[in-house]
């Protein structure tokens, strides 16, 4: 399939270097055992990585009519082919087991897809580990901490169900064609125990208030969620001379927990 032509309006970039290839499927440290799920597999450069592996089934999603068609050619009854949007059917795949998902995601729709896993209740009991390709500035914000420049809402939202890892920057010539910037492996897996709260729209709108005036203190935006601040500082031990960025993801689980009784 190397003639054919990647469609800017999918974001279609496609992984070509095999070493790298070859790293990222050791990374799902594969048995014959697993479920694997693999999101835009374009032509298909990983797809015939994973078969090698001999998993007990994969299952691969492809937006793109075109590359569908020609990965159905190409694979056969080897792979589960399913012509559709990720964001469509994320958590249509309840398996026997737990699935390990690999992605060289769209750069355009890559936080939503990761976001709307994160919405999933009891992700662990539905996936095992998440194996994906960012835009690095994406992935330096998923991986960021506390009192760091890229730490923001992404890193909070996937430390509350997720333990993250890096695993190494990709250079751009290792795509066709070739993107302006570099990428990001990432792995991540669900957390076995999670801090609870009712809803992830909650740590998203506190996340979000808290983070809209990043640069600044965070007793305006405190003051804007809460009428009785100096008693629930005290609480959960906040300084509202902070900034947002201070703050950290046991903090923001604490104070949207808060929230969630007072509302």
């Amino acid at each position: 399939m190397s003639d054919f032509l990647a469609k800017k309006s999918l974001g279609q970039n496609f992984l070509k270097n095999i070493n790298i290839l070859e790293k990222i499927v050791d990374e799902g440290e594969i048995n014959s055992n697993d479920i694997l799920l693999e999101i835009g597999p374009g032509t298909g450069n990983l797809t015939n990585l994973l078969i090698q592996k001999k998993p007990k089934k994969l299952i691969i999603v492809e937006k793109d009519k075109q590359l569908s068609a020609k990965l159905k050619d190409k694979f056969g009854s080897k792979v589960k082919l399913i012509n559709d949007d990720i964001l469509n059917c994320y958590n249509n795949f309840i398996c026997d087991k737990p699935i390990k998902v690999f992605g060289n995601l769209p750069y355009n729709i890559s936080t939503k897809i990761l976001i709307n896993y994160l919405k999933l209740e009891n992700l662990n009991k539905f996936y095992e580990k998440f194996i994906f390709i960012f835009q690095k500035e994406v992935a330096d914000r998923i991986i960021a901490e506390e009192n760091t420049k890229y730490f923001g809402r992404l890193a909070i939202f996937t430390s509350w169900k997720l333990h993250k890892e890096k695993i190494f920057d990709i250079a751009p010539e290792n795509f066709n064609p070739i993107p302006k910037i570099w990428s990001s492996l990432i792995a991540l897996k669900p957390k076995d125990e999670i801090f609870k709260i009712n809803r992830a729209d909650n740590l998203e709108y506190i996340t979000n208030t808290f983070f809209s005036q990043r640069r600044k203190m965070i007793n305006k935006p405190f003051k804007k969620i809460f009428q009785n601040q100096s008693s629930i500082c005290e609480k959960i031990g906040l300084n509202l001379k902070d900034r947002p960025q201070n703050i950290s993801v046991q903090k923001y689980l604490e104070i949207t927990k808060i929230y969630e009784e007072l509302t």
